[in-house]
Parts: C-alpha cells; sequence; structure tokens
C-alpha cells in the first residue's frame, strides 16, 4: 500500500511540477526554468539527506557511472515536459508523458535492463497499454 502511495504522489507532483515549470519558463525561459527547478530540489534533498543522515555517500565510488546520468534525465525531463505543455497542454502532454514511461518500464521488464529481474509479460500487459493509448488519442480529438 506504501509504494502506491508513494507513486500516486510522485505521479500528482510531476504534473504540478510540470504546470508550475511552464509558468516560470514563461517568464524566465525554459532551460532558466530547469536550471531553477534542478538547484532547488538539490536544496530540499539536500536538507532532507542532512536531517536524516541515512545511507552511504562513501559508496558512491561503487555506482557505476551510467548510473549518474540520472539528475540530467532529470533536466531533460523538466525541458521536455514543459515545452509540450507549451505546445500541447498539461492534459495531452502529461498523457503521453506516461505513456512513453510506462512503455520505456515494459521494455526495461521485459530486457531485464538495469540488473532488474526480467519480468514475463502476456497479453492482459499488452492490451492495459493499447487502452491506454486508445485513451490518449482519445483525449487528443477535438
Amino acid at each position: 500500500m506504501q509504494g502506491i502511495l508513494f507513486a500516486f504522489l510522485g505521479g500528482a507532483c510531476i504534473t504540478l511540477q510540470g504546470v508550475i515549470n511552464t509558468r516560470i519558463s514563461d517568464t524566465v525561459g525554459t532551460w532558466q526554468a530547469v536550471s531553477l527547478t534542478q538547484f532547488v530540489g538539490f536544496l530540499l534533498a539536500l536538507c532532507i539527506w542532512v536531517v536524516k543522515r541515512d545511507g552511504h555517500i562513501a559508496q558512491i565510488k561503487k555506482v557505476k557511472p551510467l548510473y549518474l546520468l540520472g539528475g540530467g534525465f532529470g533536466a531533460l525531463i523538466i525541458f521536455s515536459e514543459v515545452t509540450a505543455i507549451q505546445h500541447i497542454g498539461v492534459t495531452f502532454a502529461i498523457s503521453i508523458l506516461l505513456i512513453s514511461q510506462l512503455c520505456t518500464a515494459f521494455l526495461i521488464d521485459i530486457k531485464g535492463w538495469f540488473g532488474l529481474i526480467k519480468q514475463k509479460m502476456k497479453l492482459p500487459q499488452f492490451l492495459g497499454i493499447a487502452i491506454m493509448i486508445v485513451g490518449v488519442l482519445i483525449l487528443s480529438y477535438k
């Protein structure tokens, strides 16, 4: 249940962040909004880390360099989401973002990328993605 609650919170925050960043970018520019958002996120994470004092930062040397690109993906996510919202609106942009996210996760699960255990996908999973894509197409209909 805790995983579902955090996933719901994360999804809501992605949407809120996208809308807020779009408003910021209207004033200062998209890459400036991305930089500001990443910096504020860094400060918040740093404050939480200082308070919680968990984890083992000394172990960072053992992390594969590829995995250190996560923050860079964050910048690209923010830029892409803001640009999409500016061009096609919040609902359609987030819908496509979710489909892309789901399809990418699907591939990662099937292939077992990043050291994850391969998952077997069956017809219900394929139908679920297809139904979501149809839903996005319906949402985009004008």
